[in-house]
């Protein structure tokens, strides 16, 4: 039987860095009362503006309120949005010292327009290109500089599909990991989902499973999912394929041994950021643990957890604890 509490004790003393793309995530929350005379839209009067991390950000806030040490690493702009996101980080105690600002490259913005709790409007403000050779190798540079400094537990692949996580950054950053023995998770997308080659966790979501093998089929079964699993593997050969199922839960395998968690009822107010929550979650789970089972059941119930929250939203650490001593119990091994 799983000791709860002394595993969520643990947390603490886990190093994390995330590396990916971040983001900035404005919420402007407003009311309407009237059409534009302009044109066939709603006018919104905004009354409140808030400003979150997003991206590979909020993996690293995820792993934050659990209790771990955390460091980011990725690449913004040269701009505000970019002197905002470092703000945020040092505001909650992440290590921000290893972002690199380039100039000339945007800063990742998603602003949404949100009133009576449902979201209007989003407008996307980014720069999608992949690094150059040059910014490459300095963002590998600090990668080796957080790992000798740090010496981390485990690193994080947050990808967005944004620039950071090139093909190169990828295997270099992964070859890194494995000689100084870090745990490797990822949270894939489909430009790069390949290169994501010999990591210990590897986490897409089925839709994009689905995409990346040229899957028709809507099948969930645990016989499909554990053919996905071979296949995967003989691409990445990587350790453990754990997949988000959305409302059927997640199924995960090591080996020849695969299994479906299902989801437990919620009241599902937004999914956004999920995934993030998700790999943070089993990341820092397993790290802490080495057990996988156990990490795919916490993450399963953190993910339903958030999906209760609008916009992009930290895991509550208790809220969490409270969850898995109950929905959990003695199910989980040691």
């Amino acid at each position: 039987m799983t000791d709860f509490d002394k595993l969520f004790i643990s947390f603490n003393s886990i190093k994390i860095g995330v590396i990916g793309d971040v983001m900035l995530d404005t919420y402007m929350w407003g009311k309407v009362e009237r059409i534009s005379p302009e044109a066939p839209v709603p006018v919104v009067t905004v009354e409140k503006t808030e400003y979150r991390i997003g991206g590979a950000g909020n993996v690293a806030i995820n792993a934050k309120s659990l209790g771990a040490q955390v460091a980011i690493l990725s690449v913004t702009g040269d701009d505000n949005e970019a002197v905002l996101l470092e703000q945020l980080f040092i505001q909650q105690k992440i290590n921000a010292q290893y972002l690199l600002k380039v100039p000339g490259r945007i800063t990742t913005k998603k602003t949404r327009v949100i009133s009576r709790n449902q979201q209007m409007m989003r407008l996307d403000t980014e720069i999608t290109n992949d690094l150059d050779p040059s910014q490459q190798r300095l963002l590998i540079e600090r990668l080796k500089s957080f790992i000798q400094t740090e010496k981390p537990d485990v690193i994080v692949f947050e990808d967005y599909n944004k620039g950071v996580l090139t093909e190169g950054v990828i295997t270099e950053a992964i070859d890194l990991c494995r000689q100084n023995r870090i745990i490797t998770t990822v949270d894939p997308k489909r430009k790069n989902f390949f290169a994501y080659k010999n990591t210990d966790i590897f986490k897409p979501n089925m839709k994009e499973v689905k995409d990346a093998l040229n899957l028709l089929p809507d099948d969930v079964s645990l016989a499909s999912l554990q053919q996905i699993h071979k296949e995967l593997n003989s691409h990445l050969n990587h350790r453990f394929s754990f997949i988000t199922l959305s409302e059927k839960g997640v199924f995960f395998q090591e080996g020849n041994t695969g299994t479906i968690i299902p989801s437990h009822v919620r009241n599902i107010a937004d999914v956004s950021g999920a995934g993030d929550t998700v790999i943070a979650t089993a990341s820092l789970v397993f790290a802490a643990s080495k057990d996988m089972n156990l990490a795919a059941e916490v993450a399963n119930i953190a993910g339903g957890l958030v999906c209760e929250e609008v916009g992009t939203a930290a895991i509550d650490k208790a809220k969490l604890l409270n969850e898995c001593k109950s929905l959990i119990g003695g199910n989980a091994s040691n």
